[in-house]
């Protein structure tokens, strides 16, 4: 986007929407399998849940959490929530009590929303109420003085119960004007923090990452108008959980080409193949193959019309990519790379970029966003096809994670942004990711990137799902141990796995131990390989 679009089309994500309804009211914007929200409807939806909201007492620059399923009114909160000027905290629906008694305090929330609607993961009231074990002794529900977060003033919920401590968001509040919700729109900032995301806290305490409406709107601008050329034709199915990033910017994406979006209460492949074919879905973005492996081994998908699919994003190792290829040879796949400090993603693969390019490399940067290949030890800038740790600057970067000035000092460096990825950058600029530095095993000396072992181990025929840990050892110090998710009605030996590496990569790479596994330790969508290690027995 060059300087002039930039100051004529950014705007604020509230106004984003309403741009887009005043453009094709009529228009299909937010499609679930029970429920479609035209731009029309989607609007007024926002202002109800906005009106709501500021009748509660909610304030410009206040914290709002949702806990909740994906559904439609997950976005009508998030979107009433930064119409007037707060901030929408998306909350994990996968955390624990212990994990969610700390973002609710960590975030200053003066409110969260929940649901009692059904969900694959947890009752929510429930998990609140083991969180905060005086929320159904408190005397006034619209305030609340909960010891563990003395700043959270109430929960609503929005589903048919309202248990002790709770109220319900459809009943409270008074009548607020169109007007006055008109003005706080008008009073929102491109810089103002707009959605608060927490990392995954795979390895310690989530971090909250506040993004701005500036950094988030020009991000999804830049996601269709530099890489997936949506029309408002386009049915973009993003099912991901709605906490996560990965929902939240090709909502955006959506947004500024009035296309719709598909999205599930949760992922089922059988109900997934049916919404797609149904509502002729143009793009997919599964982005994890944990997803994608799920969809292609379901027994329906060889006979579900996907005819309409041209652009399919996954994110995961070469040999894994080009199986996901040649199971959808109707659609061009790409991949990406990005965080979710960075507004969720710094590159897409370009669709007319050829097949290796596209699996081998995440693209080029967007249009604003300057990256780095750094040596993580000396610091030194490392020349083309070299791997190190790979800096971001630019438009798309948080505003420092939440009240962590130690992080924040270790991980800002003269406004670049150390990811803590091993990644390379080609002649062209196109970014290959290698693995998290700390995801690099050190085998008798030498050094292994768990992403290389795995991107093998995906070559077998009988691997769905293939991810490296390493385990001590004696001998070299530090050993891999490959975990792995066969296909439906394949199987394997743990011998028969090293023996197929055997002579065909490096011996110190060859896995030490093989173990079996069905259900994966998850953080929102990326294993935790800290959990693996912890359930690893050397037997």
């Amino acid at each position: 986007m060059s300087k002039i679009q930039e100051a004529n089309e950014l705007t604020s994500l509230g106004d984003l929407l309403v741009s887009a309804a005043q453009r094709a009211p009529n228009d299909a914007a937010l499609i679930f399998p029970d429920h479609t929200h035209t731009y029309r409807s989607l609007v007024e939806a926002t202002y109800a849940m906005a009106g709501r909201l500021v009748g509660l007492g909610v304030k410009p620059g206040d914290h709002v959490g949702i806990l909740m399923p994906n559904c439609p009114e997950y976005i009508e909160i998030l979107m009433g929530t930064v119409l007037i000027g707060a901030i929408s905290v998306p909350i994990n629906a996968r955390y624990k009590a212990e994990e969610l008694a700390y973002v609710v305090e960590n975030a200053d929330l003066v409110g969260i929303v929940t649901s009692d609607l059904a969900s694959e993961y947890v009752d929510f009231a429930g998990l609140l109420q083991e969180a905060f074990v005086d929320l159904d002794a408190a005397q006034d529900p619209m305030a609340l003085n909960l010891a563990r977060a003395p700043l959270l003033a109430f929960v609503a919920t929005i589903g048919e119960s309202t248990p002790a401590g709770f109220l319900s968001l459809k009943e409270a509040g008074t009548e607020v004007s169109r007007t006055r919700l008109d003005a706080l729109r008008g009073d929102v900032g491109l810089s103002d923090p707009c959605i608060m995301m927490y990392t995954s806290g795979t390895t310690a305490n989530p971090k909250g990452c506040p993004l701005s409406h500036a950094a988030l709107v020009r991000n999804g601008i830049n996601m269709n108008r530099e890489r997936y050329f949506l029309s408002s034709e386009d049915r973009f199915w993003a099912p991901l959980p709605m906490f996560h990033i990965a929902s939240i910017l090709p909502f955006v994406c959506c947004l500024d080409a009035g296309a719709a979006m598909l999205s599930m209460n949760h992922i089922e492949a059988g109900a997934a193949l049916q919404m797609m074919e149904r509502e002729g879905a143009t793009v997919a973005f599964p982005a994890f193959p944990t997803v994608t492996n799920e969809l292609i081994s379901h027994p329906d998908f060889a006979n579900t019309d996907l005819s309409k699919l041209r652009r399919i994003n996954n994110v995961a190792p070469v040999e894994v990519l080009r199986r996901f290829q040649e199971a959808f040879p109707q659609a061009v796949q790409t991949g990406a790379y990005g965080l979710t400090e960075a507004s969720g993603v710094v590159s897409f693969n370009h669709p007319d970029e050829d097949l290796e390019t596209r699996l081998h490399t995440c693209g080029q940067p967007f249009s604003g966003i300057e990256v780095l290949i750094v040596d993580p030890d000396t610091l030194d800038v490392l020349s083309p096809n070299t791997r190190g740790e790979i800096w971001v600057r630019g438009y798309c970067l948080f505003e420092g994670y939440y009240k962590s000035p130690e992080k924040n000092a270790e991980s800002m460096v003269d406004g670049w942004l150390r990811t803590g990825d091993l990644c390379s950058l080609d002649e062209d600029n196109r970014i290959t990711y290698h693995g998290r530095i700390k995801d690099m095993l050190k085998v008798g000396g030498e050094n292994v990137a768990a992403v290389e072992i795995e991107s093998f181990l995906a070559t077998h025929p009988a691997v769905k799902l293939a991810q490296v840990v390493g385990v001590p050892d004696e001998r070299l110090l530090e050993v891999a141990a490959a975990f792995i998710e066969t296909e439906p009605d394949r199987q394997v030996t743990e011998a028969e796995i090293i023996e197929f590496c055997r002579g065909k990569i490096a011996s110190f790479k060859v896995p030490r131990y093989v173990r079996f596994i069905d259900e994966w330790p998850m953080s929102s969508t990326k294993v935790q390989k800290f959990r693996l290690q912890e359930m690893f027995d050397p037997g």
